[in-house]
């Protein structure tokens, strides 16, 4: 699948806030030092293991602010699956600025497609049942569009972008809002029409009391398979409006196959952005 690129706008605020944090107040004083100003030259960047790329966008923007007379060209696109070794990327022109946003670029880069890594073999751990693999909105802070982004590049899904893209009632909303029945009657009365809906739930008899209700979305939160499978018959047996049915809560590679094997139509996993190990990529001169 080809990933449509996120706006300019997206991600130039977390590059240059990356590069201000790296150049500090006086620059690359050892590129500064040590190379010439007018030279020039090439590197290349290098996967040291397998997996998933993401965040060329990143790492090409970061060479662009830097020096707009450095070249980068990219060799494998986001989502793309490499062996250790793998080229995926070159860039060239003046040296010192190579030199200058090498660790950015990397981070970036490492930072993603560890998150696209990841998210890949919770697909391919899942694969041949119906379930599909989601992010949270447990993201590093002013990351989120590039690592939602990093989970669609390893064949993962999105979920919420932020509070704003869909109604999620948790447990302390409902809390907060006087129950279950006194929240869902109110978003049911008050919520646009366009809206989706999802409310979470953690026992059978809440699952049993928010289906009247017809949400778009029943989370069912840390239910074992077991406990899945007799919600997914509560909902079979419910004479109404089928909501898509969202499996969280204690998933991890071991357990993710028999919770995608009971059915559920989503698995969403914190752990894609918030736990994902750094992707290793290095750089060398050419």
């Amino acid at each position: 699948m080809t990933l449509p690129p996120l706006p300019r706008t997206v991600i130039e605020k977390p590059v240059r806030a990356a590069l201000d944090e790296d150049f500090g107040v006086s620059g690359d004083l050892t590129a500064n030092l040590l190379v010439p100003e007018a030279a020039t030259g090439s590197l290349v960047m290098r996967a040291r293991e397998a997996g998933v790329i993401a965040g060329m966008q990143a790492a090409r923007l970061t060479y662009a602010l830097v020096d707009p007379d450095a070249t980068f060209e990219m060799v494998v696109g986001d989502g793309g699956h490499v062996e250790a070794g793998t080229i995926i990327a070159r860039v060239s022109g003046p040296s010192r600025s190579l030199l200058s946003a090498e660790r950015v670029a990397l981070n970036f880069l490492g930072r993603m497609s560890g998150v696209a890594t990841l998210t890949s073999r919770y697909v391919e751990a899942v694969e041949g049942t119906s379930a599909r693999i989601a992010a949270t909105r447990k993201t590093t802070p002013g990351l989120r569009a590039l690592e939602k982004r990093a989970v669609l590049a390893g064949g993962g899904y999105a979920h919420r972008e932020s509070l704003a893209a869909a109604i999620m009632i948790k447990d302390n909303h409902i809390a907060l809002a006087g129950g279950v029945d006194a929240a869902l009657s109110t978003v049911v009365a008050q919520a646009d029409h366009m809206t989706m809906v999802s409310v979470e739930v953690d026992t059978i008899a809440q699952l049993h009391r928010v289906l009247p209700y017809a949400p778009g979305v029943v989370l069912l939160d840390n239910m074992g398979p077991e406990v899945l499978r007799e919600a997914i018959a509560v909902v079979d047996d419910f004479d109404g409006p089928r909501p898509t049915l969202e499996a969280s809560g204690g998933v991890n590679l071991q357990t993710v196959r028999a919770i995608a094997e009971t059915g559920v139509d989503v698995i969403s996993i914190g752990g894609l952005t918030h736990s994902a190990p750094n992707f290793d990529i290095g750089m060398d001169a050419q």
